[in-house]
Protein backbone atom coordinates (compact mmCIF):
# COMPACT_ATOMS: atom_id res chain seq x y z
CA UNK A 1 0.00 0.00 0.00
CA UNK A 2 1.21 3.47 -0.38
CA UNK A 3 1.69 6.68 1.52
CA UNK A 4 -1.72 7.85 0.53
CA UNK A 5 -3.43 4.07 0.47
CA UNK A 6 -2.21 3.88 4.61
CA UNK A 7 -3.13 7.48 5.39
CA UNK A 8 -6.26 6.54 4.25
CA UNK A 9 -6.65 3.51 5.93
CA UNK A 10 -5.48 4.99 9.05
CA UNK A 11 -7.17 7.93 9.60
CA UNK A 12 -10.04 7.60 6.65
CA UNK A 13 -12.90 6.47 9.47
CA UNK A 14 -11.87 9.43 11.98
CA UNK A 15 -12.48 12.05 8.66
CA UNK A 16 -15.32 10.56 7.96
CA UNK A 17 -16.64 10.96 11.27
CA UNK A 18 -15.31 14.41 11.34
CA UNK A 19 -16.75 15.38 7.87
CA UNK A 20 -20.40 14.12 8.50
CA UNK A 21 -20.85 15.93 11.75
CA UNK A 22 -20.78 18.98 9.63
CA UNK A 23 -21.79 19.02 6.23
CA UNK A 24 -19.81 16.08 4.77
CA UNK A 25 -21.06 15.25 1.38
CA UNK A 26 -17.58 15.60 -0.15
CA UNK A 27 -15.89 13.73 2.67
CA UNK A 28 -18.10 11.08 2.00
CA UNK A 29 -18.26 10.96 -2.00
CA UNK A 30 -14.47 10.53 -1.78
CA UNK A 31 -14.94 7.89 1.05
CA UNK A 32 -16.93 5.77 -1.43
CA UNK A 33 -14.09 6.60 -3.72
CA UNK A 34 -11.80 4.80 -1.26
CA UNK A 35 -13.71 1.89 -0.95
CA UNK A 36 -14.43 0.75 -4.17
CA UNK A 37 -10.46 1.11 -4.47
CA UNK A 38 -10.25 -1.66 -1.69
CA UNK A 39 -8.85 1.29 0.98
CA UNK A 40 -12.13 1.58 3.28
CA UNK A 41 -14.48 -1.06 4.32
CA UNK A 42 -17.99 0.45 2.63
CA UNK A 43 -20.00 -0.67 5.08
CA UNK A 44 -18.02 0.51 8.02
CA UNK A 45 -18.30 3.89 5.73
CA UNK A 46 -21.64 3.59 6.17
CA UNK A 47 -22.02 2.90 9.79
CA UNK A 48 -19.60 6.15 10.85
CA UNK A 49 -21.07 8.21 7.90
CA UNK A 50 -24.51 7.18 9.82
CA UNK A 51 -23.88 7.72 13.32
CA UNK A 52 -21.62 11.46 12.22
CA UNK A 53 -24.37 12.39 10.42
CA UNK A 54 -27.03 11.54 12.76
CA UNK A 55 -24.97 13.77 15.81
CA UNK A 56 -24.84 16.35 13.69
CA UNK A 57 -28.13 17.17 12.96
CA UNK A 58 -29.40 15.98 16.76
CA UNK A 59 -26.74 19.29 17.82
CA UNK A 60 -27.81 21.21 15.30
CA UNK A 61 -32.16 20.37 16.46
CA UNK A 62 -30.78 20.50 19.80
CA UNK A 63 -28.89 24.24 19.04
CA UNK A 64 -32.23 25.16 17.50
CA UNK A 65 -33.95 24.49 20.35
CA UNK A 66 -31.74 25.96 23.09
CA UNK A 67 -30.77 28.92 20.97
CA UNK A 68 -32.92 29.29 18.49
CA UNK A 69 -34.66 32.41 18.57
CA UNK A 70 -31.41 34.13 19.31
CA UNK A 71 -29.77 32.08 16.01
CA UNK A 72 -32.55 33.38 14.18
CA UNK A 73 -32.38 36.94 14.26
CA UNK A 74 -28.64 36.98 14.15
CA UNK A 75 -29.03 35.54 10.65
CA UNK A 76 -31.96 37.42 9.00
CA UNK A 77 -31.90 35.16 6.15
CA UNK A 78 -32.66 31.66 8.29
CA UNK A 79 -35.64 34.09 9.65
CA UNK A 80 -37.05 34.96 6.43
CA UNK A 81 -37.10 31.27 5.76
CA UNK A 82 -38.28 29.85 9.40
CA UNK A 83 -42.17 30.50 8.55
CA UNK A 84 -41.97 28.83 4.88
CA UNK A 85 -40.34 25.85 6.75
CA UNK A 86 -42.93 25.78 9.45
CA UNK A 87 -45.58 25.70 7.17
CA UNK A 88 -43.92 22.90 4.91
CA UNK A 89 -43.45 20.93 8.77
CA UNK A 90 -46.83 21.21 9.40
CA UNK A 91 -47.55 19.84 6.03
CA UNK A 92 -44.81 17.12 5.12
CA UNK A 93 -42.82 16.85 8.63
CA UNK A 94 -42.22 13.23 7.87
CA UNK A 95 -41.26 13.77 4.22
CA UNK A 96 -39.03 17.30 5.38
CA UNK A 97 -36.93 15.41 8.40
CA UNK A 98 -35.77 12.77 5.97
CA UNK A 99 -34.72 14.36 2.97
CA UNK A 100 -33.23 17.83 4.23
CA UNK A 101 -29.86 16.74 4.53
CA UNK A 102 -30.02 16.34 0.63
CA UNK A 103 -31.30 19.82 0.30
CA UNK A 104 -27.98 22.02 -0.29
CA UNK A 105 -27.16 24.41 2.37
CA UNK A 106 -29.87 23.18 4.81
CA UNK A 107 -27.44 20.39 6.15
CA UNK A 108 -27.05 22.48 9.46
CA UNK A 109 -29.29 24.88 9.25
CA UNK A 110 -32.41 22.56 8.34
CA UNK A 111 -32.06 20.96 11.76
CA UNK A 112 -31.49 24.10 13.60
CA UNK A 113 -34.72 25.73 12.72
CA UNK A 114 -36.43 22.53 13.02
CA UNK A 115 -35.25 22.72 16.32
CA UNK A 116 -37.26 26.12 16.74
CA UNK A 117 -40.41 24.14 16.23
CA UNK A 118 -42.45 22.34 18.43
CA UNK A 119 -41.38 19.31 16.58
CA UNK A 120 -41.07 16.42 19.48
CA UNK A 121 -37.12 15.73 20.53
CA UNK A 122 -37.51 11.67 20.11
CA UNK A 123 -40.32 11.74 16.71
CA UNK A 124 -36.90 14.33 15.37
CA UNK A 125 -34.41 11.57 16.72
CA UNK A 126 -36.08 9.11 14.89
CA UNK A 127 -36.57 10.51 11.85
CA UNK A 128 -33.14 11.80 11.62
CA UNK A 129 -31.61 8.45 12.10
CA UNK A 130 -33.40 6.81 9.42
CA UNK A 131 -32.73 10.25 7.13
CA UNK A 132 -28.93 9.89 8.28
CA UNK A 133 -28.76 5.83 7.26
CA UNK A 134 -30.42 6.39 3.71
CA UNK A 135 -28.02 9.46 3.30
CA UNK A 136 -25.18 7.45 3.61
CA UNK A 137 -25.71 4.92 1.78
CA UNK A 138 -26.56 7.03 -0.97
CA UNK A 139 -23.81 9.25 -1.13
CA UNK A 140 -21.03 6.85 -0.45
CA UNK A 141 -23.17 4.66 -3.08
CA UNK A 142 -22.70 7.50 -5.21
CA UNK A 143 -18.74 7.70 -4.36
CA UNK A 144 -18.33 4.22 -5.51
CA UNK A 145 -20.26 4.19 -7.92
CA UNK A 146 -17.91 7.15 -9.32
CA UNK A 147 -14.89 5.00 -8.78
CA UNK A 148 -16.52 2.15 -10.89
CA UNK A 149 -17.52 4.24 -13.64
CA UNK A 150 -13.71 6.18 -13.26
CA UNK A 151 -12.31 2.41 -13.51
CA UNK A 152 -14.14 1.15 -16.59
CA UNK A 153 -13.42 4.66 -18.47
CA UNK A 154 -9.46 3.92 -18.12
CA UNK A 155 -9.53 0.93 -18.81
CA UNK A 156 -11.78 0.88 -21.67
CA UNK A 157 -9.22 4.20 -22.82
CA UNK A 158 -6.34 1.88 -21.75
CA UNK A 159 -7.77 -0.71 -24.56
CA UNK A 160 -8.77 1.86 -26.76
CA UNK A 161 -5.10 3.17 -26.91
CA UNK A 162 -3.71 -0.29 -27.54
CA UNK A 163 -6.36 -0.82 -30.43
CA UNK A 164 -4.57 2.80 -31.38
CA UNK A 165 -1.06 1.81 -30.87
CA UNK A 166 -1.66 -1.39 -32.93
CA UNK A 167 -3.32 0.67 -35.80
CA UNK A 168 -0.36 3.10 -35.81
CA UNK A 169 2.51 -0.09 -35.60
CA UNK A 170 0.35 -1.84 -38.44
CA UNK A 171 0.29 1.22 -40.22
CA UNK A 172 3.49 2.14 -40.12
CA UNK A 173 4.47 -1.91 -40.68
CA UNK A 174 2.75 -1.60 -44.11
CA UNK A 175 3.78 1.73 -44.97
CA UNK A 176 7.60 0.52 -44.53
CA UNK A 177 6.88 -2.60 -46.69
CA UNK A 178 5.19 -0.06 -49.34
CA UNK A 179 8.13 1.52 -49.70
CA UNK A 180 10.43 -1.12 -49.29
CA UNK A 181 9.06 -2.84 -52.19
CA UNK A 182 8.49 0.31 -54.26
CA UNK A 183 12.06 1.31 -53.72
CA UNK A 184 12.80 -2.19 -54.94
CA UNK A 185 10.31 -2.30 -57.63
CA UNK A 186 12.16 0.92 -59.26
CA UNK A 187 15.76 -0.47 -58.84
CA UNK A 188 14.50 -3.66 -60.89
CA UNK A 189 13.00 -1.54 -63.45
CA UNK A 190 14.65 -0.60 -66.11
CA UNK A 191 15.46 3.05 -66.77
CA UNK A 192 13.01 4.52 -70.27
CA UNK A 193 14.75 4.50 -73.19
Amino acid sequence: MNELGTFIATYGYWAVLAGTLLEGETVLLAAGYAAHRGLLDWRLVIVVASVGGTLGDQIAFALGRWRGSALLSRFPFLARQAPSLHRLLERYHLSLILVIRFLYGLRIAGPMMLGTTRLGFLRFSALNAIGAVLWAIIVTGLGYSFALVLENLVSHVERIEQEVLVGILATGVAFGLWRSLGHRHRKNTPPPR
